[in-house]
């Protein structure tokens, strides 16, 4: 049973914390930002009110680890970037050597073809297939009404299908 803080923290680290890496790295594109990002949620979760948050536990961390990220991208939105640290968030993208090349082309080419999806499709793909949210969770997280992330995954994947070749989809 969790009653304190440390114990919300505790739990919150062990069952959300690669999921919520891998959302904000989709919303930050870059994974030490991400970290950083995922570091101050659970900062801000050991500063609730445990009874208050242990309810709805994951969509309030996707809810502030969202919002945090947009926080940072608008920040840096502001600053103006060197060609060093653009070089820099580049080379943070490439992926570990030990992945199948197969793999790795196929995603490519889904994230590639995901960026002609409207944003609020291609967050609610995310939060649905790379964090295996529920529709309620998901809407939840972004605000969104449960019909609405339905309709927006339906018409997102829809559109993919079309624009992706058929063989990845096998």
């Amino acid at each position: 049973m969790i009653t304190t803080p440390e114990q919300l923290v505790e739990h919150a680290l062990k069952e959300y914390e690669s999921p919520l890496i891998g959302f904000a790295i989709g919303i930050v594109r870059d994974q030490e930002r991400a970290r950083d990002v995922v570091q101050d949620t659970f900062i801000r979760l050991y500063k609730q009110d445990v009874e208050k948050v242990k309810g709805g536990l994951k969509s309030w961390l996707f809810t502030v680890c969202r919002n945090r990220a947009l926080d940072v991208l608008r920040k840096e939105k502001r600053m103006v970037a060197s060609d060093e640290t653009l070089f820099e968030n580049e080379a943070s993208n490439v992926a570990a050597p030990d992945s199948s090349a197969d793999v790795h082309e196929r995603l490519e080419e889904v994230q590639k073809t995901m960026e002609a999806l409207s944003e609020n499709q291609q967050k609610v793909i995310r939060l649905k297939f790379e964090q295996g949210m529920s529709y309620q969770e998901i809407s939840e997280a972004t605000g969104l009404s449960s019909s609405n992330v339905g309709f927006l995954l339906h018409n997102g994947l829809k559109k993919l299908r079309e624009l992706l070749p058929k063989d990845i989809l096998k």
